[in-house]
Parts: C-alpha cells; structure tokens; sequence
C-alpha cells in the first residue's frame, strides 16, 4: 500500500497534539495544505497556553472541524455552478449521501470511543471526527478547480488491482471491527458502513482512478485504527 491512499486521520497541525498523547507515533503520514489558514488556524489553536488541557485541544478541532463544512458548502457551491444540469444532479446526490454518512459515522465514532478510557483518546475522537469532513472539503475544492462538464471516465474497480486490494483489506477490517465491538453497538457500525457503501456508490462514477483510490484508502484507514483502538483501556 502507498502512503498516497492511506492517509492518517491527522494532519500535521494535529499530528503534534497526538505524539505528545502517545496516540500515533511519528511513522504516520498526513496530506497537509501548509498554507490553508483553517490548518494554519488550528495549529496557532493547538500552540495556545489556554488551549493546552485536553478540553481546549478537542475545542480547537471542533472549532477546525466547523470551519472545514463551511469550506466544503462554498466548494459545493461554486462546483455546482460550473456544471450542466445533469452533472449537478449527481453532485448534489453524492453530496446528499456524504452528510448522510457523516452522521452515521459521528455515532459510530461516538460508541467506539465509549468503549475506551484517557484524556488521549479524546483528543483522538476529535480528529477522526474533524478529518472526513477536511477530506471532503478538499475533495470538492479540487473537483471545483478542475471541472469540465464531462463525464469521467476511469476503470471499474474490479479492472484495478489496486482497487481491488483496498477494498479487499477495507473489508476484512470492517469484520475485524464490527466483531471487537460491543454487541449493543455493532448496529450503529453496521449503519456506518452502509451508510459509507451508499456515499461511495454516488461519488465513485464523478471522481478518477486516483481520486477514488484516496476515497477507499481514506475509509480502509479508518476502519483499521479503529479496529485496534476499541477496547483499549
């Protein structure tokens, strides 16, 4: 697997506050925009001598977190306006799909948190709950940038190995994570992924090769570190 689809839930501004919590270890990789002011924001959050506690670092990627939906609205936005009508229909269903999955996967994260106790694994929560949200902002920023109007064209993924070998592994830690949970909370998993399923099903046919491979390594790496942090105590 390459570092360019399996991105780590942090970015670098983020990355600092979970060394020091001995969250993630310095062998993770993150795709930054250095000069975003939203990172840029959230890492003079994260400096602050008020902001230090466990509280205050949670507070500045909720507060990261707000500001990166507002960046994706805008982007949604001016995507729409530089696509035919029928373009748009299919943008505004992925967009429809992604809140959809937001919220399942916020109540997901929500009970595979609860089955964990520490300051650090907060401030864990907080980031995995604020890098989807970044991770589509950007997305749609880009697709913004580079619209045309013209249907994309790219392999099925059954014709990319690649493809094929994330969704492979994306699956066996789905299973992986869905066994190590709760009972009591294995739904709301259940309700996550199909809910994901759902999302990429709509986005997949809008996006190239490269761009949905970041969109299965993105979830791959989800389900993976979730997968090793339920339980731990």
């Amino acid at each position: 697997m390459t570092v360019r689809f399996l991105r780590s839930f942090a970015t670098a501004c983020t990355l600092a506050a979970l060394f020091a919590a001995g969250v993630v270890t310095p062998t993770a990789h993150a795709e930054v925009s250095a000069a975003d002011p939203i990172d840029a924001g959230m890492r003079a959050c994260l400096a602050r001598a008020d902001r230090s506690s466990t509280a205050g670092q949670v507070q500045c990627m909720d507060d990261a977190r707000t500001a990166w939906r507002s960046a994706a609205d805008a982007a949604f936005v001016q995507l729409l306006a530089k696509l035919p009508p029928a373009q748009q229909r299919r943008w505004r269903a992925s967009q429809q799909k992604w809140v959809a999955w937001r919220d399942a996967e916020d109540t997901m994260l929500g009970a595979a948190f609860a089955t964990t106790s520490g300051s650090s694994y907060q401030i864990y929560e907080a980031d995995m709950r604020l890098q989807p949200v970044r991770d589509r902002a950007l997305a749609l920023r880009g697709a913004a940038a580079t619209a045309s109007g013209q249907p994309v064209r790219a392999r099925a993924c059954s014709a990319d190995a690649r493809c094929e070998h994330v969704s492979f592994d994306l699956n066996r830690y789905y299973r992986q994570l869905y066994a190590r949970m709760p009972k009591h909370a294995r739904p709301a998993v259940a309700r996550a992924q199909s809910a994901w399923r759902a999302y990429r099903d709509a986005t997949t046919p809008l996006i190239d090769e490269h761009a949905r491979l970041d969109l299965l390594g993105a979830r791959l790496a989800t389900l993976k570190r979730l997968s090793e942090t339920v339980n731990n105590r």
